[in-house]
């Protein structure tokens, strides 16, 4: 992506994160956290554009996603995810921002509220509570389970895509799904991802739920949840329960935009999380 470099960083049990990497080592860090089954390019222009304006970004791709390594022991618990995100930020200069998108939001709000003390200047959520809708739930992970035998071809799998996200135009130019795809031996194309990571993330639903609001209770630093409108996993009572536990966050909902806001709406996402971090986390270099 321009104006981005590739790095990697050494994670939680050794496992080795790639990441885009780019802006000034002097701003203030972001670490952007995909969702389950997304890679670091679901950002969109995001990561860029945070970089242009002083901040420093990395936009990470997930164990066991992306060009990240799957982990031997297929450990993708909440602890393991947790674990990475502490080892990165780590490397980083000072205390990063932290914006997570639906599963990346979840390791986010866990790593913030988890904190003896507050590790981080900021957490933004995206289309993520600590409650959320089960039917959504698992309409997403049943998207991600199916076709476990892969594509044909990358048009199908397009395909696929635009049946399942009816309200956004399907690309014409569908080469980008190459960065989500892998060609196999057997002349099929498969997602990215380990499908091992469903069995240990998030075996007990509702006891992961509790953990992610006791985490949410103890979050201290400013807080945005930025909402799609035509969010399927977020409701308004996940909203009201979110505003319990953080009744300092601020709220935005993007219209038009679904539960991937930062694919449906890019430039909107863009806008509404550079506002929030020029009012309450300006980055000491900003454009």
């Amino acid at each position: 992506m321009r104006g981005l470099k590739t790095a990697r960083f050494k994670a939680f049990g050794g496992v080795t994160l790639t990441a885009d990497v780019g802006g000034d080592l002097h701003g203030v860090p972001v670490l952007l956290l995909h969702g389950g089954g997304q890679t670091r390019h679901s950002w969109g222009r995001a990561a860029v554009e945070l970089s242009v304006r002083g901040y420093y970004v990395a936009a990470l791709d997930l164990r066991g996603h992306g060009d990240s390594e799957w982990a031997p022991d297929s450990n993708y618990s909440i602890d393991a995810q947790v674990g990475d995100i502490r080892a990165v930020m780590r490397q980083m200069p000072t205390p990063p921002v932290l914006i997570g998108a639906s599963m990346g939001g979840l390791i986010a709000l866990t790593v913030a509220g988890e904190s003896e003390e507050p590790a981080i200047r900021a957490l933004v959520l995206v289309d993520v509570t600590p409650k959320v809708d089960p039917g959504g739930r698992a309409r997403i992970i049943g998207f991600m389970r199916d076709r476990s035998d892969g594509f044909a071809s990358i048009e199908e799998a397009a395909d696929a895509i635009a049946t399942y996200m009816p309200h956004r135009p399907r690309p014409r130019n569908v080469s980008g799904l190459h960065r989500n795809l892998r060609r196999h031996a057997d002349g099929r194309w498969y997602w990215h991802w380990d499908p091992r990571f469903f069995d240990t993330f998030e075996p007990d639903p509702a006891s992961a739920a509790r953990r992610y609001t006791a985490a949410a209770d103890n979050v201290r630093v400013p807080t945005l949840l930025v909402l799609g409108g035509k969010s399927e996993l977020v409701t308004a009572e996940s909203v009201r329960h979110f505003r319990e536990s953080i009744p300092h966050a601020e709220h935005v909902d993007v219209a038009d935009a679904a539960h991937m806001i930062a694919g449906d709406r890019n430039d909107a996402f863009n806008e509404v999380v550079l506002d929030f971090l020029k009012r309450r986390v300006p980055s000491p270099i900003a454009r």
